[in-house]
Protein backbone atom coordinates (compact mmCIF):
# COMPACT_ATOMS: atom_id res chain seq x y z
CA UNK A 1 0.00 0.00 0.00
CA UNK A 2 2.80 2.30 0.86
CA UNK A 3 4.56 1.87 -2.17
CA UNK A 4 1.24 2.63 -4.26
CA UNK A 5 1.30 5.83 -2.91
CA UNK A 6 5.02 6.34 -3.14
CA UNK A 7 4.62 5.81 -6.51
CA UNK A 8 1.58 7.86 -7.02
CA UNK A 9 2.99 10.94 -5.42
CA UNK A 10 6.57 10.59 -6.56
CA UNK A 11 6.59 8.72 -10.07
CA UNK A 12 9.72 6.68 -8.59
CA UNK A 13 10.38 3.77 -10.92
CA UNK A 14 9.40 0.48 -9.76
CA UNK A 15 13.46 -0.03 -9.84
CA UNK A 16 13.16 2.90 -7.10
CA UNK A 17 10.20 0.67 -5.17
CA UNK A 18 12.28 -2.46 -5.83
CA UNK A 19 15.06 -1.17 -3.35
CA UNK A 20 12.82 0.89 -1.13
CA UNK A 21 10.44 -1.55 -0.15
CA UNK A 22 12.72 -4.99 -1.03
CA UNK A 23 10.17 -6.15 -3.74
CA UNK A 24 10.98 -7.14 -6.76
CA UNK A 25 9.83 -5.10 -9.92
CA UNK A 26 6.87 -7.33 -11.51
CA UNK A 27 5.46 -7.56 -7.87
CA UNK A 28 5.41 -3.68 -7.19
CA UNK A 29 3.74 -3.83 -10.40
CA UNK A 30 0.69 -5.58 -9.35
CA UNK A 31 0.80 -4.14 -5.70
CA UNK A 32 0.08 -0.84 -8.10
CA UNK A 33 -2.79 -2.40 -10.47
CA UNK A 34 -4.67 -4.32 -7.48
CA UNK A 35 -4.84 -1.44 -5.37
CA UNK A 36 -5.88 1.11 -7.99
CA UNK A 37 -8.65 -0.83 -9.10
CA UNK A 38 -9.83 -1.52 -5.63
CA UNK A 39 -9.27 2.51 -4.78
CA UNK A 40 -11.46 3.17 -8.26
CA UNK A 41 -14.03 0.55 -6.82
CA UNK A 42 -14.37 1.67 -3.53
CA UNK A 43 -14.24 5.50 -4.24
CA UNK A 44 -15.83 6.11 -8.10
CA UNK A 45 -19.69 5.62 -6.39
CA UNK A 46 -18.95 8.01 -3.34
CA UNK A 47 -16.74 11.06 -5.33
CA UNK A 48 -17.68 10.94 -8.53
CA UNK A 49 -21.22 9.66 -9.21
CA UNK A 50 -23.27 10.99 -11.91
CA UNK A 51 -24.93 14.32 -10.31
CA UNK A 52 -29.28 14.18 -10.22
CA UNK A 53 -31.24 17.39 -11.19
CA UNK A 54 -30.89 19.15 -7.96
CA UNK A 55 -26.80 18.46 -7.90
CA UNK A 56 -26.65 19.89 -11.26
CA UNK A 57 -28.60 22.95 -10.31
CA UNK A 58 -26.18 22.92 -7.30
CA UNK A 59 -23.30 23.18 -9.87
CA UNK A 60 -24.74 25.80 -11.75
CA UNK A 61 -24.78 27.81 -8.51
CA UNK A 62 -21.57 27.97 -7.90
CA UNK A 63 -20.25 28.42 -11.82
CA UNK A 64 -22.65 31.77 -11.08
CA UNK A 65 -21.54 32.21 -7.81
CA UNK A 66 -17.26 31.86 -9.10
CA UNK A 67 -16.58 32.32 -12.34
CA UNK A 68 -20.47 34.64 -13.40
CA UNK A 69 -21.74 32.10 -15.93
CA UNK A 70 -25.31 31.44 -15.34
CA UNK A 71 -27.03 27.89 -16.54
CA UNK A 72 -23.24 25.98 -16.75
CA UNK A 73 -23.27 22.74 -15.36
CA UNK A 74 -19.23 21.99 -15.67
CA UNK A 75 -16.30 22.46 -17.69
CA UNK A 76 -14.79 19.55 -20.09
CA UNK A 77 -11.30 19.04 -21.75
CA UNK A 78 -8.87 16.12 -22.88
CA UNK A 79 -5.56 16.06 -21.63
CA UNK A 80 -2.48 13.88 -23.00
CA UNK A 81 -1.09 11.27 -20.66
CA UNK A 82 2.61 10.29 -21.59
CA UNK A 83 3.16 6.38 -21.60
CA UNK A 84 5.83 4.12 -23.06
CA UNK A 85 4.47 2.20 -26.22
CA UNK A 86 2.08 -0.18 -25.92
CA UNK A 87 3.13 -3.52 -27.13
CA UNK A 88 1.77 -4.00 -30.62
CA UNK A 89 -0.07 -0.96 -30.61
CA UNK A 90 0.93 0.61 -34.12
CA UNK A 91 0.54 4.44 -34.28
CA UNK A 92 -2.88 4.21 -32.13
CA UNK A 93 -1.36 5.74 -29.34
CA UNK A 94 1.80 8.22 -31.28
CA UNK A 95 0.02 11.69 -31.04
CA UNK A 96 0.55 15.07 -32.65
CA UNK A 97 3.32 16.24 -30.43
CA UNK A 98 5.13 12.93 -31.50
CA UNK A 99 5.34 11.19 -28.35
CA UNK A 100 3.22 7.89 -27.09
CA UNK A 101 0.15 8.77 -24.93
CA UNK A 102 -3.45 8.04 -23.98
CA UNK A 103 -6.41 10.85 -23.33
CA UNK A 104 -7.70 11.23 -19.96
CA UNK A 105 -11.30 13.39 -20.81
CA UNK A 106 -13.14 15.12 -17.94
CA UNK A 107 -15.75 17.29 -16.69
CA UNK A 108 -15.28 19.38 -13.57
CA UNK A 109 -17.49 21.26 -11.10
CA UNK A 110 -16.11 25.14 -10.43
CA UNK A 111 -14.99 23.35 -6.76
CA UNK A 112 -12.63 21.77 -9.68
CA UNK A 113 -13.71 18.05 -8.66
CA UNK A 114 -13.73 15.82 -11.25
CA UNK A 115 -17.55 14.68 -11.87
CA UNK A 116 -16.76 12.73 -14.86
CA UNK A 117 -13.70 10.92 -16.70
CA UNK A 118 -13.36 8.90 -19.33
CA UNK A 119 -9.51 7.51 -19.63
CA UNK A 120 -7.49 5.80 -22.37
CA UNK A 121 -8.26 6.97 -25.81
CA UNK A 122 -5.88 6.97 -27.85
CA UNK A 123 -3.54 9.53 -28.10
CA UNK A 124 -3.59 10.16 -31.97
CA UNK A 125 -7.92 11.17 -31.44
CA UNK A 126 -9.06 14.28 -31.14
CA UNK A 127 -10.98 16.04 -28.62
CA UNK A 128 -14.20 16.03 -30.47
CA UNK A 129 -13.72 11.92 -31.12
CA UNK A 130 -12.74 11.44 -27.62
CA UNK A 131 -15.77 13.44 -26.34
CA UNK A 132 -17.92 11.75 -28.58
CA UNK A 133 -16.90 8.18 -28.40
CA UNK A 134 -17.41 8.59 -23.70
CA UNK A 135 -20.10 7.78 -22.33
CA UNK A 136 -20.67 11.02 -21.10
CA UNK A 137 -20.67 12.28 -24.46
CA UNK A 138 -23.54 9.60 -25.49
CA UNK A 139 -25.39 10.68 -22.19
CA UNK A 140 -25.12 14.05 -23.57
CA UNK A 141 -26.40 13.23 -26.93
CA UNK A 142 -29.27 11.31 -25.85
CA UNK A 143 -30.22 14.06 -23.35
CA UNK A 144 -30.00 11.16 -20.62
CA UNK A 145 -28.11 13.23 -18.31
CA UNK A 146 -31.17 14.51 -16.04
CA UNK A 147 -29.79 18.13 -16.54
CA UNK A 148 -32.66 20.66 -14.91
CA UNK A 149 -35.36 22.04 -17.25
CA UNK A 150 -34.71 25.09 -18.80
CA UNK A 151 -34.66 28.50 -16.68
CA UNK A 152 -34.20 32.48 -17.96
CA UNK A 153 -30.93 33.75 -17.07
CA UNK A 154 -30.50 35.97 -13.91
CA UNK A 155 -32.40 38.88 -14.09
CA UNK A 156 -34.27 37.74 -16.60
CA UNK A 157 -37.88 36.49 -17.49
CA UNK A 158 -37.49 35.25 -21.10
CA UNK A 159 -35.96 33.13 -22.91
CA UNK A 160 -35.86 29.88 -20.67
CA UNK A 161 -31.88 28.76 -21.59
CA UNK A 162 -30.67 25.14 -21.45
CA UNK A 163 -27.94 23.85 -19.05
CA UNK A 164 -24.77 24.06 -20.75
CA UNK A 165 -21.17 22.72 -20.72
CA UNK A 166 -18.15 24.90 -21.38
CA UNK A 167 -15.30 23.88 -23.33
CA UNK A 168 -12.92 24.89 -26.07
CA UNK A 169 -12.59 25.12 -29.90
CA UNK A 170 -11.70 21.62 -30.12
CA UNK A 171 -15.29 20.61 -29.33
CA UNK A 172 -18.10 21.06 -31.71
CA UNK A 173 -21.12 23.61 -30.45
CA UNK A 174 -24.10 22.21 -29.67
CA UNK A 175 -27.53 23.12 -27.87
CA UNK A 176 -26.14 22.07 -24.20
CA UNK A 177 -22.22 22.43 -25.43
CA UNK A 178 -21.01 25.87 -25.64
CA UNK A 179 -17.22 26.78 -27.40
CA UNK A 180 -15.83 30.72 -28.07
CA UNK A 181 -15.86 31.78 -31.65
CA UNK A 182 -13.46 31.72 -34.13
CA UNK A 183 -10.94 34.47 -33.22
CA UNK A 184 -11.16 36.62 -36.35
CA UNK A 185 -12.66 39.84 -36.77
CA UNK A 186 -15.25 39.39 -33.29
CA UNK A 187 -17.28 41.84 -33.08
CA UNK A 188 -17.13 43.74 -29.40
CA UNK A 189 -20.00 41.29 -28.00
CA UNK A 190 -18.50 38.33 -28.82
CA UNK A 191 -15.40 39.01 -27.68
CA UNK A 192 -17.34 39.51 -24.37
CA UNK A 193 -18.41 36.20 -25.00
CA UNK A 194 -15.05 34.25 -25.27
CA UNK A 195 -13.76 35.82 -21.67
CA UNK A 196 -16.86 35.24 -19.90
CA UNK A 197 -16.57 31.52 -21.30
CA UNK A 198 -12.47 30.78 -21.12
CA UNK A 199 -13.13 32.74 -17.08
CA UNK A 200 -15.82 29.36 -16.37
CA UNK A 201 -13.51 26.66 -18.84
CA UNK A 202 -10.28 27.75 -17.02
CA UNK A 203 -11.71 25.58 -14.00
CA UNK A 204 -11.16 22.03 -15.42
CA UNK A 205 -7.27 23.52 -16.40
CA UNK A 206 -6.63 24.10 -12.88
CA UNK A 207 -8.50 21.09 -11.88
CA UNK A 208 -5.69 18.89 -14.40
CA UNK A 209 -2.88 21.49 -12.56
CA UNK A 210 -4.12 20.32 -9.40
CA UNK A 211 -3.96 16.81 -10.27
CA UNK A 212 -0.60 16.57 -11.52
CA UNK A 213 0.88 18.74 -8.67
CA UNK A 214 -0.58 16.40 -6.24
CA UNK A 215 0.07 12.85 -8.18
CA UNK A 216 3.71 13.22 -9.60
CA UNK A 217 3.90 10.50 -11.00
CA UNK A 218 1.59 12.15 -14.03
CA UNK A 219 5.06 14.76 -14.34
CA UNK A 220 6.70 11.91 -16.13
CA UNK A 221 6.04 9.21 -18.64
CA UNK A 222 4.37 6.10 -17.00
CA UNK A 223 6.25 3.04 -17.39
CA UNK A 224 3.86 0.62 -16.70
CA UNK A 225 1.48 -1.68 -18.62
CA UNK A 226 -1.49 0.01 -20.68
CA UNK A 227 -4.07 -1.32 -18.44
CA UNK A 228 -2.05 -0.37 -14.57
CA UNK A 229 -1.58 3.25 -16.13
CA UNK A 230 -5.01 3.32 -17.21
CA UNK A 231 -5.89 2.48 -13.89
CA UNK A 232 -3.26 4.68 -11.87
CA UNK A 233 -5.37 7.61 -13.64
CA UNK A 234 -8.13 6.87 -12.63
CA UNK A 235 -7.05 6.13 -8.91
CA UNK A 236 -5.69 9.28 -8.96
CA UNK A 237 -8.99 11.19 -10.27
CA UNK A 238 -10.79 9.88 -7.58
CA UNK A 239 -8.22 10.16 -4.94
CA UNK A 240 -8.11 14.21 -5.97
CA UNK A 241 -11.71 14.47 -5.67
CA UNK A 242 -11.01 12.51 -2.21
CA UNK A 243 -8.45 15.10 -0.90
CA UNK A 244 -10.62 18.38 -2.32
CA UNK A 245 -13.29 17.43 -0.06
CA UNK A 246 -10.86 16.68 2.94
CA UNK A 247 -8.33 19.47 2.30
CA UNK A 248 -9.86 21.99 0.09
CA UNK A 249 -8.05 24.13 -2.09
CA UNK A 250 -4.41 25.49 -2.62
CA UNK A 251 -4.65 27.81 -5.82
CA UNK A 252 -0.49 27.42 -5.96
CA UNK A 253 -1.08 23.53 -6.89
CA UNK A 254 -3.04 24.67 -9.68
CA UNK A 255 -0.24 27.17 -11.45
CA UNK A 256 1.76 24.33 -13.35
CA UNK A 257 1.26 20.81 -14.62
CA UNK A 258 2.70 18.66 -17.29
CA UNK A 259 -0.43 17.39 -18.81
CA UNK A 260 -0.92 18.68 -22.60
CA UNK A 261 -3.48 19.66 -24.43
CA UNK A 262 -4.84 18.41 -27.36
CA UNK A 263 -4.26 20.39 -30.44
CA UNK A 264 -7.69 22.38 -31.19
CA UNK A 265 -9.18 20.76 -34.57
CA UNK A 266 -11.74 21.94 -36.81
CA UNK A 267 -15.59 20.80 -35.71
CA UNK A 268 -19.20 22.09 -37.14
CA UNK A 269 -21.59 23.31 -34.39
CA UNK A 270 -25.39 23.06 -35.42
CA UNK A 271 -27.55 25.52 -35.49
CA UNK A 272 -29.33 25.13 -32.36
CA UNK A 273 -26.32 25.72 -30.63
CA UNK A 274 -25.55 28.96 -32.32
CA UNK A 275 -28.52 30.22 -31.59
CA UNK A 276 -28.06 29.61 -27.44
CA UNK A 277 -24.47 30.79 -28.02
CA UNK A 278 -25.77 33.86 -29.48
CA UNK A 279 -28.60 34.37 -26.48
CA UNK A 280 -25.76 34.26 -24.17
CA UNK A 281 -23.66 36.90 -25.87
CA UNK A 282 -26.31 39.28 -25.48
CA UNK A 283 -26.93 38.09 -22.10
CA UNK A 284 -23.28 39.06 -21.43
CA UNK A 285 -23.46 42.97 -22.95
CA UNK A 286 -26.93 43.55 -21.17
CA UNK A 287 -27.36 45.55 -18.01
CA UNK A 288 -28.52 42.11 -15.92
CA UNK A 289 -25.45 39.79 -17.34
CA UNK A 290 -22.58 42.40 -17.87
CA UNK A 291 -19.45 42.41 -15.19
CA UNK A 292 -18.04 45.86 -14.31
CA UNK A 293 -14.55 45.07 -15.42
CA UNK A 294 -15.28 42.64 -18.61
CA UNK A 295 -14.50 45.61 -21.21
CA UNK A 296 -11.14 46.14 -19.88
CA UNK A 297 -10.43 42.52 -19.56
CA UNK A 298 -10.74 41.68 -23.13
Amino acid sequence: FFSLFRYLGTGQSLASLHFAFLIGKSTASVIIRETCVAIWDALHAAVMGQPHKEQWKEIADVFQQTCQFPNCAGAIDCKHIRIKKPVRSGSQYYNYKKYFSFVLFAMCDANYSFRYIDVGSYGSRSDSAVFAHSEFGKLLHDKALDLPEHTALPGTTSPAMPFVFVADEAFALGENLMRPYSSRGLSLARRVFNYRLTRARRVVECAFGILANKWRFLHTPIHLKLETAISAVKAACVLHNFVRARDGFNFEDSLTHSLHSHRPSVVRGHRQGAAVREQFTAYFISPHGALPWQLDAI
